[in-house]
């Protein structure tokens, strides 16, 4: 048995509110938090149940379109939608709280009704100076077709009333301008009181200024918004191109259909009734009552209004990378280890630039999924392509949610003469690699890195991640074999089977995962010790679980530090050891994925960028690479250990999916992501004194 993924997401979910409701977390932060919920609710509805539904749709014409369906998609749908509403009862609750704490920082959110004279004034003058050009009402009872909700926006749904009769209400939309605007605005106040109102409200005080031409005296606006299923439906017309297939795609997906709908529970159920109706919901739809706020996504920008209280260091640059002209320089010599975000992202950008820039470097492979809005990576790629570097970059299009940003990013790139790889067919490109040729007296040199995490130095700041700068013939001659696949995938997967140094996905990483637990559990049996670590954010794929099983019925020594999705299940006996089961959830976004195997007291370390997810395993190109470097190896191990220890952060991954802090029997604080930041900078001080001056 597995606990169903959908299920235990929702218990990821739940542990990112958990940090909200924590009162030891700084208060900006916890507002963060609550964006991040809100943010993270919003995708599972638009990807996850959105699926369920289509398979629950499914189910009874099973055995006519021959889909081999598993579970109950109705019954786990159910599940979810109780989890939801108590999850949002939380919700609400811990922002009551919050709204009384930001009081006391003499920080008020004031709504319409609760302004000052010149407050009232401030508002008129912003909404006709700001905001006016952007709020176009639509009269909807006037239109034949609801028009097109956008599943990222809010809307107010208005009601318009005469004082002396109760049947002439009329109903109108209007969008919220949050992408234009922004959704908070400082309001003028006195002394060491700060207010801030909500666009929303800044409208719903100027109702009757933008419905001028009606002879309506009462105005009531509801904030609601609608959540739609994401699926991009791809063409199947043979004469358009995959480009132009998935340009399609990305259009069509505004015809998605509403999966949740999330509305203000003092709304007028006559309006309530009328949108409910013209959206199409039915009994089976997630329609969840809530506060007057929604799409709490936007408070992860809330104004920075509270005290500091950041506790964090910035990131610094690598002690090994501290004293040299060129990063090149030192990757040439030894491999180096880049852990952000507390080591700064701007030394990958810097390798790529002096690429760019150096004569003797003639090419340039790297594989990219999700970019930075201004990315710098970018950048550097152009400036190599201007400088007469031939540089290939594999963009992945279906990136989820990236599609769009992704087709402009194709473009610009082939504007600039740079030739852009799109993958291949029913297969994501997930790997994080970089080849960098370049030719000196006549001899060719290989270096570039392996990742964790996308080549995005907006989420470096707050993904932990791990890359791998390296000039190790072996994996640079993989890593190569990984694009000559990417080019020519219709000649067969005979390049990635070449692979020696990497464990790739879907030729090699599986069996070779599955080859180094059987060897655990093999010297696990024989009396000898066996210890498997693995770091993932997620753990769902049923045949690995299972394997994981037999190693620890057979004594193997699991521990599991997984931070979102986790499925498996491990039935007590007398005979296994349990596993030691956590996920860690704090500042910083655990995204990294770090396999250990004990080997006979000769660890073998990896990093991967591939969760056990059937997906990754078998329908996306993924890659894994050995650690040599002793020392790096021993670093990395460290980390684990920390991370192990944590005793602030951690919770215990288990059956009931209750969330129980990790607790240990020593009195000493366990917070792993500040003290991994302290040993780094240990470290880094050791290295850099060691340093000739």
């Amino acid at each position: 048995m597995l606990i169903p993924r959908d299920i235990s997401w929702l218990s990821f979910n739940g542990r990112v509110l958990q940090e909200a409701n924590d009162p030891t977390v700084p208060l900006q932060q916890r507002i963060r938090f609550l964006g991040i919920f809100s943010n993270n609710l919003d995708e599972f509805f638009r990807v996850r149940v959105a699926t369920l539904k289509r398979m629950s749709d499914y189910s009874a014409r099973r055995k006519k379109l021959n889909i081999d369906i598993d579970v109950n998609a109705q019954q786990i749908l159910d599940e979810i939608q109780m989890i939801v509403l108590r999850q949002q009862n939380e919700f609400e609750r811990i922002w009551k709280n919050i709204l009384q704490e930001l009081k006391q920082h003499r920080v008020f959110l004031k709504n319409e009704r609760q302004l000052t004279k010149p407050q009232q004034l401030f508002v008129r003058e912003f909404f006709e100076t700001q905001v006016r050009n952007y709020v176009i009402p639509l009269m909807i009872e006037a239109l034949p077709e609801l028009p097109y909700i956008r599943d990222k926006s809010i809307y107010l749904g208005v009601v318009m009333r005469k004082k002396n009769t109760a049947y002439q209400d009329q109903y109108a939309l209007i969008e919220v301008p949050v992408k234009s605007i922004g959704r908070f605005v400082q309001l003028p106040s006195s002394g060491s009181e700060k207010h801030i109102i909500l666009l929303e409200d800044i409208i719903r005080f100027n109702l009757p200024r933008i419905f001028p031409y009606f002879d309506f005296d009462l105005f009531e606006a509801w904030l609601f918004k609608v959540t739609k299923d994401a699926e991009l439906d791809m063409d199947h017309d043979l004469s358009m191109s995959f480009v132009e297939k998935m340009a399609k795609g990305i259009k069509n997906r505004r015809k998605g259909k509403p999966v949740r709908f999330v509305y203000d529970k003092e709304m007028d159920n006559g309006l309530l009734q009328y949108l409910i109706g013209r959206l199409g919901l039915t009994k089976k739809s997630a329609i969840i009552p809530g506060g007057r706020i929604h799409n709490f996504r936007h408070f992860m920008d809330f104004p920075k209004v509270l005290p500091s209280s950041q506790v964090r260091k910035p990131a610094f640059t690598h002690p090994l990378l501290r004293q040299k002209l060129r990063v090149t320089d030192v990757v040439l010599q030894k491999d180096v280890m880049l852990h952000f975000p507390y080591h700064s992202f701007d030394s990958l950008i810097d390798m790529l630039r002096e690429a760019a820039m150096d004569a003797t470097v003639e090419r340039i492979q790297i594989t990219a999924y999700r970019l930075a809005s201004s990315s710098r990576i970018i950048h550097a790629l152009i400036n190599a392509a201007r400088n007469g570097k031939s540089v290939e970059v594999m963009l992945e299009l279906k990136a989820r949610f990236d599609e769009e940003a992704n087709l402009e990013w194709k473009s610009l790139l082939e504007e600039e003469g740079i030739r852009v790889l799109l993958g291949v067919p029913n297969m994501k490109v997930h790997a994080k690699l970089c080849v960098i040729t370049r030719r000196e007296k006549q001899k060719l040199q290989y270096y570039g890195f392996v990742s964790t995490g996308n080549l995005n130095e907006s989420s470096a700041r707050v993904y932990a991640d791990h890359c791998l700068l390296t000039s190790s013939p072996a994996i640079m001659r993989d890593a190569m074999r990984v694009f000559e696949y990417l080019e020519k995938w219709q000649r067969g997967m005979m390049p990635l089977r070449k692979c020696k140094a990497l464990l790739v996905s879907p030729v090699s990483m599986r069996s070779g995962i599955a080859r180094m637990i059987e060897q655990e559990i093999k010297a696990a049996r024989t009396g000898k010790k066996a210890k498997i670590i693995i770091k993932l954010n997620s753990l769902s794929d049923p045949a690995l679980i299972k394997l994981l099983n037999k190693a620890a019925s057979s004594g193997v020594e699991l521990h599991l530090i997984v931070r979102g999705i986790y499925c498996a299940q491990f039935p007590l006996s007398k005979k296994r050891l349990p596993p030691h089961a956590i996920s860690i959830v704090d500042e910083y976004l655990e995204h990294a994925r770090v396999l250990v195997f004990y080997n006979k007291g000769k660890e073998r370390v990896f990093i991967s960028s591939a969760d056990w997810m059937v997906r990754n395993l078998d329908y996306r190109v993924e890659a894994a690479v050995e650690i040599i470097d002793s020392t790096i190896r021993k670093e990395m191990l460290s980390i684990l250990e920390i991370q192990l220890a944590d005793n602030v952060k951690a919770r215990l991954l288990n059956d009931s999916l209750n969330n129980q802090y990790a607790l240990s029997n020593t009195k000493k604080s366990v917070r792993s992501q500040v003290l991994i930041a302290d040993f780094l900078q240990r470290a880094s001080s050791r290295r850099f004194n060691k340093q000739p001056s």
